[in-house]
């Protein structure tokens, strides 16, 4: 006796289909088409959830630059300083702080040059 396979391959195109929602011409119609192009968007979406870590962390390694440079130190020099001192704020907080608060951002440059 053979099995019909008609119910599950659709079902199984449906949550395919789903994915593949506000694509353009065939990419959302024609299933095969569909599965090449959202398995492309999945893998590109994987990557580039780790990439956007990485770029955001540059971002804010270079707003600590420019804030610690306007201030007359160096970004190594003002991080390693914090290290000495124990301060545990990251780079997010910093950046965030450089920005928004360069008053509370002075304080901790000259808590870092301090020896």
């Amino acid at each position: 006796m053979r099995i019909k396979t008609s119910v599950t391959k659709r079902s199984r195109h449906k949550k395919w289909r789903k994915m593949a929602k506000g694509y353009w011409g065939a990419r959302k119609s024609n299933y095969r088409r569909i599965h090449e192009t959202v398995m492309r968007a999945l893998r590109y979406s994987y990557r580039d959830r780790r990439t956007r870590k990485r770029m955001f962390r540059r971002l804010w390694m270079v707003r600590i630059g420019a804030a610690c440079k306007a201030l007359g130190t160096s970004y190594s020099r003002f991080i390693g300083g914090l290290k000495k001192k124990g301060v545990g704020l990251d780079r997010k907080i910093l950046a965030e702080m450089a920005v928004k608060h360069p008053e509370d951002f002075a304080q901790l440059v000259d808590l870092s040059n301090q020896e």
